[in-house]
């Protein structure tokens, strides 16, 4: 049995990530999410009741939500602590998404606005998640932090093939993956593997209804993905991403040298 507290489990790699755990009713999976009725009503549509699911009220945003999701977690999981913390919950690319950061620069109260969400939702609340859940971590068995990341934070994908799009986006998550290491820093003498992956590309609903400049964009994306990656011929479905996410955390350990690493599965290369 391992207990999993996991982030946005409303939709995408979450659920799924909460769909296939929870199909073992050995292990315990608490959910995080900002709206906690609409996710209890997809788990009962999707799922049927499973008993070994809890779905919390937890927003990366707020500090005080965060509070209280790790003190009802305490109370669900008593002096058995959680094995895996999956910080996946994030903001996605949206405002950077398609163009380079010449032209986001035409828009300067946008790109503030933007940048401050993406900064405070995937740094600031994972530094929050980590602070508040780890004493539950320091509990369990696994031991193991992992945050979702993205290889758009991967330096040498960015210089090497030119990428200019999702700048913000790319500049939050490589800040999340410091953070990943700082708190890997402090808490490795204590048995805890802390990490963070990127799954690649995974489809979630984030590609359709794109303008003709949002497709050009994206194609020309595409097209330095397939030089980076050859076999590259697009977002892979998520059930297939989660295989490979949970197949990696599984058998990753301190001693085999993922502490604090940052491990890029962009353009669906094989795992470093």
């Amino acid at each position: 049995m391992f207990v999993y507290v996991i982030t946005g489990v409303s939709t995408g790699i979450g659920f799924a990530l909460l769909k296939s755990i929870s199909e073992d009713p050995q292990n315990l999976v608490v959910g995080l999410v900002r709206n906690k009725a609409a996710a209890e009503q997809k788990v009962a549509t999707e799922l049927g009741k499973r008993s070994n699911v809890h779905i919390i009220h937890g927003d990366l945003t707020n500090y005080a939500s965060l509070k209280q999701a790790a003190a009802e977690t305490a109370e669900n999981v008593g002096e058995r602590g959680i094995d895996y913390l999956v910080g996946n919950a994030g903001l996605p690319a949206q405002f950077d998404a398609y163009s380079p950061i010449g032209e986001l620069g035409e828009e300067p109260e946008k790109l503030d606005e933007f940048a401050d969400k993406l900064f405070k939702t995937n740094v600031i609340g994972n530094i929050h998640l980590f602070n508040l859940f780890m004493p539950l971590v320091l509990k369990g068995k696994a031991k193991k932090v992992i945050a979702i990341t993205s290889g758009h934070a991967d330096l040498e994908f960015i210089n090497n093939f030119d990428v200019e799009n999702s700048a913000l986006y790319s500049a939050s998550k490589a800040a999340l993956n410091i953070i990943v290491a700082k708190f890997s820093a402090q808490y490795k003498k204590d048995g805890v593997l802390v990490f963070s992956m990127s799954p690649g590309v995974v489809e979630v609903g984030n590609f359709g209804d794109l303008t003709p400049k949002q497709t050009e964009g994206w194609m020309k994306f595409v097209g330095k993905t397939q030089a980076y990656a050859p076999h590259f011929k697009g977002p892979v479905p998520v059930e297939e991403a989660i295989k490979t996410i949970r197949s990696l955390w599984e058998r990753a350990s301190i001693e085999s040298g993922y502490a604090g690493a940052f491990v890029s599965h962009f353009g669906n290369r094989q795992w470093v």
